[in-house]
């Protein structure tokens, strides 16, 4: 007979599995792919929108001011306008977005390490399903 207790998990207010609770555009939102880069590159530090775009290679104008807006209004980036001629806006993280993107930066980094095994997997696949 096994005696071993599994730990209790805390009953939290928010389940991101329910199709109304709020967490769950919040989650979209730094799980997309344009908000986890967002977060990772400001993860090392306070950027302008241009330097942030050129760090997020590939992202729109419009997709990262969106993205932008949408981390912002979930309190995970803090927009900063400069009142100069021209107008300078600097972007970071706030103190709950740095504790988001170091755990976003753990599976980035995991993901990263692991791509070998990802490829291989790929291409079994893809031999798998090519001999149907």
């Amino acid at each position: 007979m096994d005696t071993t207790q599994q730990p209790v998990e805390p009953q939290l207010p928010y389940d991101v599995f329910a199709k109304a609770c709020p967490s769950r555009g919040t989650l979209e939102h730094v799980t997309g792919r344009w908000g986890a880069l967002t977060l990772g590159a400001l993860y090392e530090g306070s950027l302008r929108f241009n330097e942030l775009r050129r760090r997020v290679d590939g992202v729109s104008e419009k997709m990262l001011s969106q993205t932008l807006q949408s981390l912002e209004r979930d309190g995970l980036v803090h927009r900063e306008a400069q009142p100069t001629n021209p107008p300078r806006v600097d972007y970071e993280l706030t103190p709950l977005g740095h504790e988001v993107a170091e755990r976003l930066l753990g599976l980035i980094h995991f993901v990263e390490g692991r791509m070998d095994d990802v490829l291989a997997a790929r291409e079994r696949y893809d031999v798998t399903r090519g001999a149907r």
